[in-house]
């Protein structure tokens, strides 16, 4: 089968759905691979070392003809995917809840579309999970941004000319890019506290030695939904968790928000009353902003300055980190074809439960049923 790699053209790409490592890995399942020149450039990717990988490397359109599966970050435009083989797969982050004018653009070009952030969460594809995989870097990214942004240092320091005080940092949502952000925080020394509404995640709070800030008076209210993924609250728990929050919020020097709600737009959590009630010098991070925000009134790659506090967020946090993001999307994609590839016919063959789960499109219709329902 000719597997191929089209350069990302979405604007502010920068990570590529292939490497060199996994070039070898897909070569030694009998199969030919072809990249678009310059697709790893901003990867620190040459195009010489997928050749050395065994890869053929040229222009787009050469890339493509006659290729059984193309591999993306970003699901490319389908007229770039003129000369691909008749019911082509095209494994990439297809947004379908958004975009769905993309998703019958596939249909109505028999491409068959697998949309790599409708993996399940279960535990047989945690290892092709992209959006876990690229939240675990989006965390980090987000305190690493938060303390480049904040004009104080993170850790308590006791010197000659007295103590510098430790900096307090709040986490909101915890799952893997929150997760992942506790622990950055606390490594760079900030005294950390997070909160969710799943219950769940009190206990993972703690263990990162985070304090874990949780609505108790509100009984019987658990948000956890269907795959592990939260759930929209009640009313009145979104009145009790604001009041906490606002109780607590106040007291903070840097707030990392990351709550999403798949095909939703993302949870207000944070209020521009809320902000006023922050210290001057804070500084909010909202992880959410490219679906809407957490944070009333932030805006993707800008920094809005309200009330003295500085909040920031990025259109797309993982293409920040490039090489190591491409890295682990690059073997999410070769982790899921490997699973399912049969020897014998020389190519993958999904099983119901993730084929069904992440197929959007098949024999020129739209198939999926969460987008169907």
């Amino acid at each position: 089968m000719k597997i191929a790699v089209l350069k990302e053209q979405a604007a502010g790409e920068t990570r590529v759905a292939a490497t060199p490592e996994t070039v070898k890995k897909f070569i030694g399942l009998g199969n030919e691979v072809a990249i678009e020149s310059g697709a790893g450039l901003h990867a620190s990717i040459t195009d010489e070392a997928f050749a050395e990988a065994g890869a053929s490397v040229g222009k787009a359109a050469a890339t493509v003809k006659d290729a059984d599966i193309v591999l993306g970050i970003q699901a490319p435009d389908e007229k770039a995917l003129k000369g691909a083989k008749s019911g082509a797969w095209v494994a990439a982050l297809f947004d379908p809840f958004s975009d769905t004018a993309r998703v019958e653009a596939y249909a109505a070009a028999g491409l068959e579309a697998l949309a790599m952030e409708f993996m399940p969460r279960i535990t047989r594809a945690q290892s092709m999970d992209v959006l876990s995989s690229q939240s675990n870097l989006s965390g980090y990214k987000a305190v690493l941004a938060a303390a480049d942004t904040y004009g104080r240092a993170f850790p308590m320091m006791m010197t000659a000319a007295g103590t510098v005080q430790a900096a307090k940092a709040f986490v909101m949502g915890v799952g893997v890019a929150g997760l992942q952000a506790i622990a950055t925080a606390r490594r760079l020394g900030a005294q950390v506290s997070a909160t969710d509404v799943r219950s769940a995640t009190k206990e993972q709070i703690e263990s990162l030695g985070a304090k874990a800030i949780f609505v108790e008076d509100v009984a019987g209210i658990e948000g956890e939904g269907s795959g592990g993924y939260a759930t929209e609250m009640s009313d009145e728990y979104k009145a009790a968790q604001a009041k906490l929050v606002s109780e607590h919020i106040a007291k903070q020097d840097i707030v990392i928000t990351t709550a999403l709600i798949p095909g939703r737009a993302a949870p207000v959590l944070i209020t521009d009353a809320q902000i006023a009630t922050m210290k001057p010098g804070s500084v909010i991070f909202d992880l959410a902003v490219a679906q809407g925000g957490n944070v009333e009134g932030s805006k993707p790659d800008e920094t809005v300055e309200k009330h003295g506090v500085k909040i920031i967020g990025y259109a797309n946090t993982p293409a920040q980190l490039p090489a190591d993001a491409s890295a682990l999307f690059a073997r999410n994609h070769f982790n899921f074809l490997s699973a399912f590839w049969d020897k014998e016919a020389g190519k993958p063959e999904l099983d119901e439960e993730i084929g069904d789960a992440i197929r959007l499109t098949q024999s020129g219709k739209v198939v999926n049923e969460r987008l169907q329902g």
